[in-house]
């Protein structure tokens, strides 16, 4: 017969066990939803020096379309705010988005080739992905990388974005494939943790330990402090050397950065599980 210690070291043993399984098995459905945050400036930087870049060539039909498109998502994001649900707001949330899509195809099937069409893809993507139409986002973002106007930095972030939306749903190797490409010094970071997931939803978790404090290593030296990387190597049992950031609040420059931070907002949220997954 065992004694009483025994008995309640192993217990405690077996309680921490599972709690770890639930976390693993969270990490699994939710890793590949989890947008970096890191996206959320250089989406802007790179689209305002994108901007700035064309000059006079700007392709003004395409920005006043955009301005259109930019106007009905606000007006979807704040109908969304609204705590009742009611469904008559249902139905106006329906309806615009639906004005909202048409109006985003309408523009890329126009001008596909110009930085204008790559936002209004990357808005769709966003709604797809709440949505958890994880389908439809991938070939939203597949084609967003596609887009002739934007630079090496845009195409590696979107390509990283469209890489999360295949493991979102199941498509665990094809994800793989993309997120393996070479990306710019930035953004290695963000491909080591998404590979990460990777052999997370593989069940490597060895694998993934390697990827993950390969992402915190680079990020130290930023430095940048992530906290959901941070809480997916405490949930494999890793040891974290602690990253000390200076916080530095910077006002969006113009009204285009204001609009690609809005296209990543999400990242700041709790994903949502894969559908059947």
């Amino acid at each position: 017969m065992k004694k009483p210690t025994e008995q309640t070291s192993m217990s405690a043993e077996a309680d921490k066990q599972a709690q770890k399984d639930v976390s693993m098995e969270k990490l699994k459905q939710h890793g590949g939803n989890i947008v970096t945050v890191i996206a959320l400036v250089l989406a802007a930087y790179f689209g305002w020096q994108l901007w700035q870049g064309r000059g006079t060539t700007v392709d003004t039909v395409a920005s006043d379309q955009f301005a259109q498109i930019q106007n009905l998502n606000d007006q979807y994001n704040v109908a969304m705010q609204n705590p009742v649900q009611d469904e008559a707001l249902k139905s106006s949330l329906s309806k615009t988005e639906e004005q909202l899509n048409a109006s985003i195809d309408a523009l890329v099937a126009n001008h596909g080739d110009t930085i204008y069409a790559w936002q209004a893809l990357t808005i769709k993507a966003r709604h797809q992905m709440d949505g958890e139409n994880y389908a439809g986002a991938s070939e939203t973002l597949k084609a967003a990388t596609e887009v002739k106007a934007i630079d090496a930095g845009l195409k590696a972030m979107t390509s990283l974005r469209y890489a999360q939306a295949l493991l979102a749903d199941g498509k665990i190797q094809e994800a793989k494939k993309i997120a393996s490409a070479e990306v710019p010094n930035m953004f290695e970071a963000s491909k080591q943790e998404l590979m990460g997931d990777i052999h997370i939803a593989e069940n490597n978790e060895e694998a993934a330990k390697k990827t993950y404090q390969n992402a915190w290593n680079l990020l130290a030296k930023r430095p940048e402090y992530r906290a959901i990387l941070a809480l997916k190597m405490e949930t494999l049992g890793m040891e974290i050397t602690p990253i000390e950031v200076a916080e530095v609040i910077e006002q969006p420059a113009n009204k285009t950065e204001v609009a690609e931070l809005a296209i990543e907002e999400d990242s700041k949220t709790e994903p949502k599980q894969p559908n059947g997954k």
